[in-house]
C-alpha cells in the first residue's frame, strides 16, 4: 500500500442518546466520538444519560454563525489607509454582490477594519451553507481584494491572510464576534438527579466552576475562556463527523456557568467558535457519510440547515462531557480512579484482541 493510501485508525463509539430541544434541532440521538482516551466516553454517557432524565433535555440555542477571512493592505500612510476603509464602508452592497457572483452559498454579512501604522487589516464575514467554510471564504475574500486594489487609490497588496480572522489561533478577537457557529446550551438538573446520577450537589459544582474555570483560567491568563475540557468532546466529535481537527483551537474557547437554584442544578456552556460542516473536504469518506447520515445531517434541508444542527450537536455533546467532569472532580479521588479503571480494562481489551 502507497503512503498516499494509509488512513489513521482511531477508536470510535456511539454515546447516548442524549436529548437535545431549541431552536434548531428537538431530538434524540446517540453522538459519534473518535479518541484514544477511553474513559471520555463513559463521561459524556453519565451527562447524556442525565439529558434524558429531564423532559426539555439539553436546550441548544444557535445565536450567531460566520465564517471569516481577513487581509492585509498597505496604504501610503494611516491616513491613506483610513480613507480606504471609509470608503469600503460605503460599498458594501456592491462588494456582497461580487460574493455572491463567486459562490451559490456564500454570502458577505459584515466588515471590519483596523489600522496600526499604514496597514489595513480587513475583516471579512461571510455565511456559508452548509460548508465550514475556509476555502469558500478565502475565495471570496480573493475576489474582493483584487477588486479593493483595483479601486482604491494609494493600497497595495499585504496578504490574502492577515492572522485577523483567526484561524485555528487562540484569539480574543474570535471570541467577541465570533468565527463559526456561535452556540449556547443550558441544562437544569433537579436536585435528586444531582445526587443520584452525578454524586455532588449543585452547590459543589457551582463552587468548583468558579473556583477552577474562572478564577483558575484568569490567573493562567486564559483568552476568552473558563472550561474545564471542552477540547476533549470537540476533538472527538470532529474526527468522527470530518471536521478540520485543529479548528478545537479557537473552538475550545468557552465559558461554563453553574449555578445552584434551590439544590437544582442550572449548568451551561457557551462557544462562540464552533467550526462545523456537512460537506466540503473529508465529509466524502464512507464513515463520516455513515456517521453524518446517523446523525440526521444529511437530509434535505434549507441550506445551512444540516450545519446548523451538526453544530448543536456537538455543542450538547460538549456539555455532556463538562459537566461529568466537573462533577468528578468535587469528589477526592473519583477522577483518577474511573481514569485508572477503564484505562486499564481498555489496556486488557486490546492485548486479547
Amino acid at each position: 500500500m502507497a503512503d498516499g493510501d494509509l488512513t489513521a485508525g482511531v477508536p470510535m463509539r456511539w454515546v447516548g442518546p442524549l436529548r437535545v430541544t431549541g431552536n434548531i434541532a428537538q431530538t434524540e440521538t446517540e453522538v459519534p466520538l473518535a479518541t484514544y482516551e477511553s474513559p471520555l466516553w463513559p463521561s459524556v454517557r453519565r451527562g447524556a444519560r442525565i439529558s434524558m432524565m429531564v423532559p426539555e433535555g439539553i436546550v441548544a440555542t444557535l445565536v450567531d454563525e460566520r465564517m471569516t477571512r481577513s487581509v492585509l493592505v498597505e496604504a501610503d500612510n494611516a491616513s491613506t489607509a483610513h480613507a480606504a476603509a471609509q470608503l469600503i464602508d460605503t460599498r458594501f452592497t456592491e462588494l456582497r454582490d461580487v460574493v455572491r457572483a463567486c459562490s451559490r452559498f456564500a454570502d458577505l454579512v459584515a466588515i471590519r477594519h483596523e489600522i496600526t501604522a499604514n496597514l489595513l487589516f480587513l475583516r471579512f464575514e461571510f455565511t456559508t451553507g452548509d460548508a465550514s467554510g475556509h476555502n469558500m471564504a478565502t475565495l471570496a475574500a480573493d475576489r474582493l481584494l483584487s477588486l479593493l486594489l483595483e479601486s482604491l487609490p494609494g493600497v497595495r497588496y499585504g496578504s490574502i491572510s492577515a492572522n485577523y480572522c483567526t484561524d485555528k489561533k487562540a484569539t480574543a478577537i474570535n471570541g467577541i464576534l465570533g468565527r463559526g457557529k456561535n452556540v449556547v446550551t443550558e441544562l437544569t438538573v433537579p436536585h435528586v438527579l444531582v445526587c443520584d446520577q452525578l454524586k455532588t450537589t449543585a452547590a459543589k459544582i457551582a463552587q468548583l466552576n468558579v473556583r477552577k474555570n474562572l478564577i483558575g483560567t484568569l490567573l493562567a491568563g486564559g483568552i476568552r475562556s473558563a472550561n474545564a475540557h471542552y477540547a476533549n468532546m470537540l476533538l472527538a466529535f470532529y474526527l468522527a463527523t470530518g471536521q478540520d481537527a485543529a479548528n478545537i483551537v479557537e473552538g475550545s474557547q468557552g465559558v461554563t456557568v453553574a449555578e445552584d437554584r434551590d439544590g437544582d442544578l442550572y449548568f451551561s456552556c457557551t462557544i462562540p467558535n464552533l467550526i462545523v460542516g456537512t460537506v466540503g473536504n473529508g465529509k466524502n469518506l464512507p464513515f463520516v457519510e455513515t456517521n453524518l447520515a446517523r446523525l440526521g445531517c444529511r437530509e434535505q434541508r434549507e441550506p445551512g440547515d444540516n450545519a446548523r444542527r451538526l453544530a448543536v450537536l456537538a455543542a450538547a455533546t460538549v456539555l455532556c462531557g463538562e459537566l461529568s467532569l466537573l462533577a468528578a472532580q468535587t469528589n477526592p479521588g473519583e477522577l483518577m480512579r474511573a481514569h485508572v479503571h477503564l484505562e486499564r480494562a481498555s489496556e486488557k481489551i486490546g492485548s486479547s484482541s
